[in-house]
C-alpha cells in the first residue's frame, strides 16, 4: 500500500466544518431513560420499542479478557462451563511465538447494551488472518509487529467513530443521547460509487472499505468509510486518510450530505 500522490486531499476526510451544538454532556451516550431520548424510541420506519440487537460472537465474554494494564499481559480467560479459553484466543498450533488475549474497550458504544464495543486481542487478529488465507511463514513478523497492528486497528476505528459523531451531531435535536454501533462489515473489493469515480478521475482507489450500522435513537443509518494509504504510520498509530459519509438510503442522508457540501464549498 504504496503512498501515491492521487491519495485524497483533507478535505475528503468528512470533516464536517461547521456543526450544531455538541451532545450535551448531561446526557450520556448509554442513558437510556432520559426523558425525550429513548434509545429505542418507536417512530415511523424505525425498530419494535422492544426489540434489541443479537450481541455478535466476538463481543460475547469480550469483557474478561479486558485487562488492567498492570497486569499479565498473557493471562487467559478460563470458560468455567468447560475450563477452556474462548476459542478464538487459542493458539494456532504452528505458531512461532505467543501473543496477548488481552482485549481493548474501545469509546463506542454497541446498541442496546450498557456496554462498548471491544477490540480484539493479538491472539484473536493472529487467527483471523489464518482464517483469511494468511501465512506467517511468508513474512518477516515479530511479536511487535502484532502488537503495532493491534494499535493501528483500534486507532483506524476510533477515528471513523469520531467522524460518524459529526455527521451524527447534525442530529443532536432529534437523538440528544447520541448514536450507538449496531454492526459493521468489511466490503474491501466493493468499491463505493464515489470511491470508483474518484479512480476515473486518476486518484488511487481505497484499500478498504467498512460499512457501519448505526442506532439513532431507534433509527437504522447506513455509513460508508473508505480507507486510503495515508503514508507512514506516525506516533499516534495513524496513516489512514478516512472517507466517511452517510450512504444515500434515504433522503435525510442526501440532505445531509447537501449540507456539509455547501458548508465546504462556502468556508
Amino acid at each position: 500500500m504504496g503512498l501515491s500522490a492521487s491519495s485524497p486531499s483533507i478535505a475528503l476526510q468528512a470533516n464536517v466544518s461547521e456543526q450544531p451544538p455538541a451532545v450535551p454532556s448531561q446526557c450520556p451516550m448509554h442513558q437510556k431513560n432520559m426523558e425525550g431520548c429513548p434509545m429505542n424510541m418507536q417512530s415511523a420506519g424505525s425498530l419494535s420499542e422492544n426489540q434489541s440487537y443479537p450481541v455478535p460472537a466476538h463481543q460475547e465474554r469480550a469483557y474478561e479478557y479486558v485487562e488492567c494494564p498492570v497486569k499479565s499481559q498473557m493471562h487467559e480467560k478460563i470458560d468455567p462451563s468447560n475450563m477452556m479459553p474462548a476459542p478464538n484466543q487459542l493458539p494456532a498450533p504452528d505458531q512461532p511465538f505467543p501473543l496477548s488475549t488481552v482485549r481493548e474497550e474501545s469509546t463506542i458504544p454497541r446498541a442496546s447494551s450498557e456496554q462498548k464495543w471491544v477490540y480484539p486481542s493479538e491472539q484473536m487478529f493472529w487467527n483471523a488472518m489464518l482464517r483469511k488465507g494468511w501465512r506467517w511463514k511468508d513474512d518477516d513478523i515479530k511479536p511487535e509487529d502484532m502488537n503495532n497492528i493491534i494499535k493501528i486497528h483500534n486507532q483506524n476505528n476510533e477515528q471513523a467513530w469520531k467522524e460518524i459523531l459529526k455527521w451524527e451531531a447534525l442530529h443532536a435535536r432529534e437523538c440528544p443521547c447520541g448514536p450507538a454501533l449496531i454492526r459493521f462489515g468489511g466490503k474491501a473489493k466493493e468499491y463505493s460509487p464515489r470511491a470508483r469515480i474518484r479512480s476515473w478521475m486518476g486518484y488511487e482507489l481505497p484499500f478498504d472499505r467498512h460499512d457501519w450500522i448505526v442506532d439513532r435513537c431507534g433509527k437504522e443509518v447506513r455509513y460508508v468509510i473508505d480507507y486510503y494509504d495515508g503514508g507512514e504510520v506516525d506516533k499516534n498509530y495513524q496513516f489512514t486518510i478516512l472517507d466517511v459519509r452517510p450512504a444515500f438510503d434515504s433522503l435525510t442522508a442526501v440532505w445531509d450530505r447537501m449540507k456539509v457540501a455547501w458548508w465546504r464549498w462556502t468556508s
